[in-house]
């Protein structure tokens, strides 16, 4: 009996301790440390950290290219015995280094060159220079017009070469595609020129030299893809609009002034 009434006597002490230990533990544990962040966590950081990386890489870049096609003055530019478009005498020459199969030069040709012409290569303030700069990877077709192009002016004179040069960028698909059904003779003939004689001249090895001089030259100021301008030795990189071709050429009339 008596061992029964201890037993009874200490369960309500039992029950007490017990609890407070659940509370201590209980406390315990909302006291400690905020468990560590997970790998999800951390993979989130370092993704942030290689995206920003990426941008501040493409924006130095973007920069750099922005440095690199700003126009700048090279001398000595040449227009290299190629045909003159307007007053062989103009205070300010435009000398492009361009390719018949490139769509951003046909672009140039169809939106840009119109309202040089108009403002300022029919009033005799500018006279305009083609000079030719095939890329390789529009070949065969871009060397082939250049050459027939060449041929015409051979044939017919300055006048005769813008000529053709005009029914090039009008018949040509671009990028390696070439003036279609048509050929080279037929255009000539369209211009008034002797198909027979036309066809001779396309076999002559001289024209290719002559081209080959052209990108050379090219090369040589630092041309490296197509259209690329010179205004009085301003180099534009690029299918411009036509106000940036406004602004040199005014600023060099207001030189020459």
């Amino acid at each position: 009996m008596a061992t029964k009434k201890t037993t009874n006597n200490n369960l309500p002490i039992a029950i007490v301790i017990a609890a407070v230990l659940i509370a201590g533990g209980l406390i315990f544990n909302g006291m400690k440390k905020p468990a560590p962040k997970t790998d999800v966590d951390l993979d989130a950081k370092i993704e942030a950290g290689i995206e920003n990386y990426i941008k501040k890489q493409q924006e130095e870049a973007r920069k750099a290219q922005e440095e690199a096609n700003k126009p700048k003055k090279v001398e000595g530019i040449e227009e290299g015995g190629n045909a003159v478009l307007g007053d062989p005498n103009a205070p300010v020459t435009i000398v492009e280094f361009s390719d018949y199969e490139c769509p951003f030069c046909k672009r140039s040709f169809n939106q840009v060159l119109p309202q040089i012409k108009e403002k300022y290569i029919d009033t005799g303030k500018v006279k305009y220079v083609f000079r030719d700069f095939p890329l390789g990877f529009h070949e065969p077709k871009a060397t082939e017009e250049a050459v027939a192009a060449e041929c015409a002016g051979e044939l017919g004179g300055d006048e005769k070469y813008y000529e053709y040069h005009d029914l090039l960028y009008k018949n040509t698909g671009s990028n390696g595609k070439g003036i279609g059904d048509k050929t080279y003779a037929s255009l000539a003939e369209e211009i008034g020129l002797d198909s027979a004689k036309f066809e001779e001249c396309l076999k002559d090895p001289a024209i290719k030299e002559e081209i080959k001089k052209d990108m050379e030259d090219g090369a040589k100021y630092g041309v490296s893809g197509t259209p690329g301008f010179f205004v009085n030795g301003w180099f534009i990189k690029g299918a411009y609009p036509f106000s940036e071709f406004e602004k040199f050429i005014e600023q060099e009339l207001a030189e020459k002034e």
